[in-house]
């Protein structure tokens, strides 16, 4: 599938939008042209699949869950299959989903046998009085619940094995976090026909990470929130997120201090984070989309109603 931008005729109207990302940090712009047009394809092809959902009348929050299963599925990205490491050499996963209409969220992490996080992270919100279940706790919730089980191998991928060993030689000689710096996450907001705001995020956290480090994206309000005012998801380096609580005060600029979205997310993203730190994608009620980042590129893409189709990795 094309992965260029895409434009349609426009209507002064948007019913529905969505915005997708595979993740932010230092990506390298002279990548080989056939290694980008894979990333391009895969994220175009989640794109689609969230375009044609919202197109049908299919509501903001099953989108994201779908979306975001596809690109835990998709190697290319870090979350489920392909995710990063830990120190010891095991994928811990996170994921969280939100319903801005409720504000009912649930989310996961270090979870190492559930095949789409995701969704187990939507079971949590629909049939627990929890918000979030990590590690053992997590893993026997999804005995119960009947999600796809994998071994840990099914997420290690040759690509991360060899940035982890990067890592920790790295380390080792004293050249700092070396590839540990390394980041990315993958997540999707949207705005549906009926109004309704839903974002999910899905990380395997950063390469050569401590084991049980939970990071920004299982916690509502730092890498994932959704409210009736935006739906948004980040990726970078979580625990700026977590300090600033980025994905919570996107929405609450724009309620407080009247920002539009985009002034809000570069408010955030420029002057709160640090350069480097990574980005967000955001989607308000009117379905207006912000993807700012201050780090070298950002996987995402964006659709919405009046014929909007993009997908970029940098800011050409």
């Amino acid at each position: 599938m094309a992965a260029a931008l895409l434009t349609g005729c426009q209507s002064n109207r948007v019913t529905w939008a969505i915005a997708v990302h595979g993740g932010a940090g230092t990506i390298d712009p002279n990548t080989p042209a056939e290694q980008a047009a894979s990333y391009r394809a895969s994220l175009a092809r989640a794109l689609e699949e969230g375009r044609a959902r919202l197109a049908r009348g299919d509501g903001a929050l099953d989108t994201c869950e779908a979306v975001v299963r596809i690109l835990e599925d998709d190697p290319n990205f870090n979350a489920g299959k392909g995710a990063t490491l830990t120190e010891a050499g095991r994928a811990e996963l996170d994921a969280s989903i939100m319903d801005g209409s409720t504000l009912r969220c649930g989310a996961v992490g270090g979870v190492t046998t559930v095949k789409n996080p995701i969704s187990l992270a939507r079971l949590v919100m629909e049939r627990t009085e929890h918000v979030l279940l990590v590690a053992e706790g997590a893993e026997r919730f999804a005995d119960a619940t009947g999600v796809e089980r994998v071994e840990n191998a099914y997420f290690v991928t040759p690509r991360r094995k060899e940035a982890l060993e990067k890592a920790l030689r790295e380390r080792k000689v004293g050249m700092g976090a070396g590839a540990a710096s390394a980041y990315g996450t993958v997540g999707c907001v949207a705005l549906d026909s009926n109004g309704r705001l839903a974002a999910a995020t899905s990380t395997g956290g950063r390469t050569g990470k401590m084991p049980g480090r939970i990071g920004d994206t299982p916690l509502p309000g730092a890498g994932n929130y959704a409210d009736g005012v935006a739906a948004v998801s980040g990726t970078g380096t979580g625990e700026e997120f977590i300090r600033h609580a980025v994905a919570r005060t996107i929405p609450a600029r724009m309620e407080l201090a009247g920002e539009t979205l985009a002034q809000a997310a570069d408010h955030v993203v420029f002057r709160t984070l640090r350069e480097g730190d990574g980005g967000v994608i955001a989607v308000d009620g009117k379905g207006r989309i912000a993807m700012a980042y201050n780090s070298l590129g950002m996987y995402r893409g964006a659709a919405d109603s009046a014929g909007r189709f993009e997908v970029r990795i940098w800011k050409d």
